[in-house]
Formats: C-alpha cells, sequence, structure tokens
C-alpha cells in the first residue's frame, strides 16, 4: 500500500509546559480546529478528550501523555499532549525522546515557571527544535513582552516574537502577524472558528514596524541570499522570511513566539500555521543512530520506507480490552500488523497482533505503519520502554532512554488477606507501565516497598490499584529495621561469679 502523505508533510509534536500553562486546553482547541472533535471539551468539566482517565478528570490535570492525530492544510500532525506535574516528568521525557518539534506553552502571568525550565532542558538534551505560545493573553496582569525576555534570560534561547498582541487582559482581541504584517481579529463567533484578516490598527502601527525590524535582523542571518537583498534595500517576501525562521528554528538557534488565549478560542490557528510553517518534518532532522546489537559498531538508519524497519517503544500501557498496548515510534521501513520482529534490547523474537493509530483511549485499527508514524501495538510480549523493535535480517540497537530514580518510598499492603496475589500482580502491570514507579521487597522487614517522583505520583497509582485492579491497599511509612553495632572499644570493671554448688566464689 503506498504512503497517503508525503512524509515532508508529517510532524510529530509535543505540548509541554508547567502545570495550568493551558497544554490540554491549547490540544483540545487544535482538534476542534482541525474537525477531529466536534465539540470543545474543557479541563474544568472534566471534559476534556485528552484527559480521559478517571483520575484526570477529576483532579483537572494531565497525569499520563496522550496521543492523537489531526489534519492542517494537508499535512499530518502527530500530538502528544503531555504532563505539567513534576512529579510526571517522565511521561514528558519519553515523549520528547520520539518527537521531532514541540510547542512549549508558556502563562502570559506566570511566565517562566520552575517546571518550563524542565521541560526546556529535557527538550534541549533530545535536540528538539520548538516554538513558544504565550497563552492566557485574557488574564488580568498578562504581559506578552515580559514573558519573551524570560525565554530569553532564564532559558537562555533566542526567542523572537513572529506575533505582537492586539490589546489585553479583558480587551485582548488578536494578533499582528509580523510576517503577514497583517492583523488577525477573533470576534468570538462560532467559538473562535470565525476570524477576520484586517489591516494593522493604526495606534498599533509603529510597534508592529518596530518588532517586524527585530523579526528581520534575527530572521534572516540564516539565509545569506536574502540577508544581502534585504540589505541593499529590496522587500523581503512572506515566503522568504518564513524560510529563514524555519532554517532557524531548526538549526535551535531561533524560538519564534506566539500569542493568544486558547481558552477564549483565539489564536490557535496561527499556531497550527507554524506548526506546519517551522517545525520539522521527519527528515529534516538527521537519522537516528544506533549500533548493531552486541558489537560496539554504529550504524544509521535513513528516514525512508525502502530502508530495514526500526522503531523505538517509548511506552507500554495496561489495557483492560486488549492486555498491553506498546507505543512506539517508527523511524524507518514499514511495519504490518501480523508480521514479526526482533527486539534487539532483549534479543527476542516478537508478533505484533494488531496495529492501532491512538486518539487519546480511542483506537482505529490499521495494517500497516511506515517511517515517521506513532502507533500503538498489541501482543508484544518481551517489549518494555525503551526498547528498540526491529528487522531481523538487518538488526540496529537505538540509544535507550535514561530514567530519573525514584524521590520517595512507602510500605504497601493489601486490606484482606485475599487480594495478596492481586496486588503483586497489579504492581508488576503498573511498574512495567512507568519506569520512574518501582516496587521491592524488604529482605529484613518483610514490606513491600513502592518508590516513585513525588506523593501525587504515589497517591495516583494506589489510587489505580483501587479503579483498575479492584485491590484495596493501605499504604504507611516503611519500617526501619534498628540494629546494634560496636563502634569503638571500652572498658568497664564488673564483678566475676561463678558457682558450681555450694557457697560459690566471688571476686
Amino acid at each position: 500500500m503506498a504512503r497517503k502523505i508525503p512524509l515532508e508533510r508529517y510532524r510529530n509534536i509535543g505540548i509541554m509546559a508547567h502545570i495550568d500553562a493551558g497544554k490540554t486546553t491549547t490540544t483540545e482547541r487544535i482538534l476542534y480546529y482541525t474537525g477531529k472533535s466536534h465539540k470543545i471539551g474543557e479541563v474544568h468539566e472534566g471534559a476534556a478528550t485528552m484527559d480521559w482517565m478517571e483520575q484526570e478528570k477529576e483532579r483537572g490535570i494531565t497525569i499520563t501523555s496522550a496521543c492523537t492525530t489531526c489534519f492542517w492544510r494537508d499535512h499530518q500532525i502527530n500530538i502528544i499532549d503531555t504532563p505539567g506535574h513534576v512529579d510526571f516528568t517522565i511521561e514528558v521525557e519519553r515523549a520528547l525522546r520520539v518527537l521531532d518539534g514541540a510547542i512549549g506553552v508558556f502563562c502570559a502571568v506566570g511566565g517562566v515557571e520552575p517546571q518550563s525550565e524542565t521541560v526546556w532542558r529535557q527538550a534541549d538534551k533530545y535536540r528538539v527544535p520548538r516554538i513558544a505560545f504565550v497563552n492566557k493573553m485574557d488574564r488580568v496582569g498578562a504581559d506578552f513582552f515580559r514573558v519573551v525576555d524570560q525565554i530569553k534570560e532564564r532559558l537562555g534561547h533566542n526567542a523572537v516574537p513572529i506575533q505582537i498582541p492586539v490589546g489585553k487582559e479583558d480587551e485582548f482581541a488578536g494578533v499582528v502577524d509580523l510576517v503577514r504584517m497583517k492583523a488577525v481579529i477573533w470576534t468570538g463567533e462560532e467559538l473562535g472558528a470565525k476570524f477576520d484578516v484586517v489591516d494593522i490598527p493604526d495606534e498599533l502601527r509603529d510597534e508592529a514596524e518596530r518588532w517586524r525590524e527585530n523579526l528581520l535582523d534575527a530572521a534572516l542571518v540564516f539565509d545569506e541570499e536574502v540577508m544581502e537583498k534585504y540589505l541593499e534595500g529590496e522587500e523581503v517576501s512572506e515566503e522568504e522570511l518564513r524560510r529563514c525562521i524555519r532554517k532557524g528554528t531548526l538549526a535551535m538557534e531561533f524560538v519564534p513566539v506566539l500569542c493568544g488565549s486558547a481558552f477564549k478560542n483565539k489564536g490557535v490557528q496561527p499556531l497550527l500555521d507554524a506548526v506546519v510553517d517551522y517545525l520539522p518534518a521527519p527528515v529534516d532532522i538527521p537519522d537516528v543512530r544506533g549500533h548493531r546489537p552486541g558489537t560496539d559498531e554504529e550504524i544509521t538508519r535513513p528516514t525512508r520506507d525502502e530502508a530495514p524497519f526500526a522503531a523505538l517503544a517509548f511506552k507500554v500501557m495496561a489495557d483492560p480490552f486488549v492486555g498491553s498496548l506498546t507505543y512506539i515510534r517508527v523511524y524507518s521501513g514499514v511495519l504490518e500488523s501480523g508480521s514479526y520482529v526482533l527486539n534487539s534490547t532483549k534479543g527476542k523474537k516478537e508478533r505484533i497482533g494488531r496495529l492501532l493509530q491512538m486518539h487519546a483511549n480511542h483506537r482505529n485499527e490499521i495494517k500497516e505503519v511506515r517511517a515517521g508514524d506513532i502507533c500503538a501495538c498489541v501482543g508484544l510480549k518481551y517489549t518494555t520502554t525503551g526498547d528498540t523493535l526491529c528487522d531481523e535480517s538487518d538488526p540496529i540497537e537505538l540509544e535507550r532512554m535514561e530514567f530519573p530514580e525514584p524521590v520517595i518510598s512507602v510500605a504497601i499492603e493489601p486490606k484482606t488477606k485475599a487480594d495478596q496475589e492481586k496486588l503483586g500482580v497489579a504492581l508488576g502491570k503498573l511498574a512495567q507501565e512507568d519506569p520512574s514507579f518501582r516496587v521491592r521487597t524488604d529482605e529484613e522487614t518483610g514490606q513491600t516497598i513502592i518508590s516513585g517522583m513525588g506523593e501525587l505520583h504515589l497517591e495516583i497509582i494506589v489510587d489505580r490499584l483501587k479503579r483498575e485492579f479492584k485491590v484495596e491497599a493501605n499504604v504507611g511509612k516503611p519500617q526501619v529495621a534498628y540494629r546494634e553495632t560496636i563502634r569503638k572499644p571500652a572498658k568497664a570493671e564488673g564483678k566475676f561469679i561463678r558457682q558450681t554448688g555450694g557457697r560459690g566464689q566471688y571476686g
């Protein structure tokens, strides 16, 4: 079966940010405007498509990263919405490992917050090009330019606005597009699906000209031809400017900054345009590197359908209907359902039962996946997070992921003896799903100890035991096995007593 969408039109992106910057709300708007969902799900109402777990709906936070696919301007965009809470930082880590680009969302009031710095560092580690979206421009205290300065100073990146806001706080109406030099205004009708492209308001023209100059100075350095043309006094076309911004973004030397208010349905369509215009396709990133299993011989895999198959498993999830789902990112070649592959990390052969395209917790069965695709597989027995799946005839082992060490431990025991075995099975499944969650038995006290990235992390685990596995458990502090030991020599006097019958001897 031939490829329906050329690889140049793929975008594999993640949405990352501090807690409550508006990642899931932004994703919900993206799904609505691309026609993937026909109703906007609000996070605070527990109706967000991407927050499908019961705990996510109740708490209004993202706990597990969710995948979906949508289409914009004839491009296929695979999106992973990640959690913002520090306890679930592993979800961001493994998403960034397999993505080509990212949107960093910032609150227009809070600016660069602690977890923003963490996710930004993670994206630097995997060299993921990104664009920034300053959200919540409608809130009291919103300041777009302050956030741009913070991205430069605290994150050390060359953040350059490619839009400026029209109004702010209650009066935020839209944005000025500095590439087209037009204003984009939302009137608030039809949930933001309709907007007007008009001339820049007179009171903003001088400021727009100033920021346009700033954009040209920062972007044109990436293309000498266009730079010379500009210096000779010629006009730079929209297409040329977009090309320069794209070059800088892919080189990770330029971060385009956009603004909007996802909750008020403003600024999301230009954000989608920026994803298509500036973030990389799988062919724009360097070929994936790995080594021949059992040797140090380095090999690369080009991002092509004709190359031997290679994929990385980045997430394993327990599923009540199909057992376990293994999420993979395909780097090269083609994979068909029902075929056999080699897990080169474990040295085991695996059969692909079914292939599924995921939309949060909804699934669509597909026959094959090709280079650049992200999908879920059913039927893998040995594969865990970070394992490489490849062609048996041409094996490769890709770089594994690094997982942080747990920071907190508690003791857990079932409320009834009958749940003892069920608890062991359930904890095993959860540990397989989440590499930052560990289970062990303390040899001295005999207690089962669970360790994770924070109190919330372990609280969610215990809640999942109850809901998904029907195991009631008690949690408490681990017992400490106290020991006595000789620390230094000491002298003491004592009475010698010996009695073998009769009066005895006393010394």
